[in-house]
């Protein structure tokens, strides 16, 4: 007997979960609600790709005009691998952190398995991390975020995504 091909994420995610520019941008803005009582915050640090959207929208609305990234990749399109740091954080950044992350704001669209937020919070070990959405096993990792879904649940982005035709159900009733 041969063994069975791996399956990607999105193949073992039994559950789609879609969510439109809106419905993320509404998100984001009630994490933002719950960053305000936390902060301020000296800068917005966004794990880069995913987290570059929501650090937009929280900066502007918590009124951070300094914003860094940085950027590890830890998904092969649909497959989570190991994790890669393409560029670290900014000495401009560690320093307005004190070296430890100290009134810094660290955001990210999802956390999943907690690999990336461990180490980001290894380099930034005092600093507030937010994330729109978690997955239980990362969900210890954040100290905000707005939405649990279950682990076996797939996010798909509105980057990720393009508005398209849905044929009905039943055949026939279009």
């Amino acid at each position: 007997m041969g063994e069975a091909p791996e399956l990607s994420a999105q193949e073992r995610a039994g559950k789609a979960f879609p969510v439109s520019w809106d419905q993320f941008h509404r998100d984001c803005r009630a994490l933002t609600w719950r960053l305000n009582e936390v902060g301020p915050f000296h800068a917005v640090i966004a794990i880069t790709r995913g987290g570059l959207v929501p650090a937009a929208i929280v900066a502007r609305e918590l009124g951070v005009r300094i914003i860094d990234t940085v950027c590890i990749a830890s998904y092969d399109h649909t497959k989570q691998g190991d994790l890669q740091v393409l560029k670290g954080i900014s000495e401009a950044a560690m320093k307005l952190g004190g070296g430890t992350g100290k009134g810094l704001l660290i955001v990210d669209d999802l956390v999943d398995t907690g690999k990336t937020g461990k180490l980001v919070r290894e380099m930034l070990p005092e600093a507030h991390f937010a994330t729109v959405y978690a997955k239980p096993k990362g969900r210890p990792l954040v100290d905000t975020f707005i939405t649990e879904v279950s682990q076996d649940t797939w996010i798909f982005f509105p980057w990720d995504t393009a508005l398209s035709f849905q044929p009905p159900l039943r055949d026939g009733a279009a």
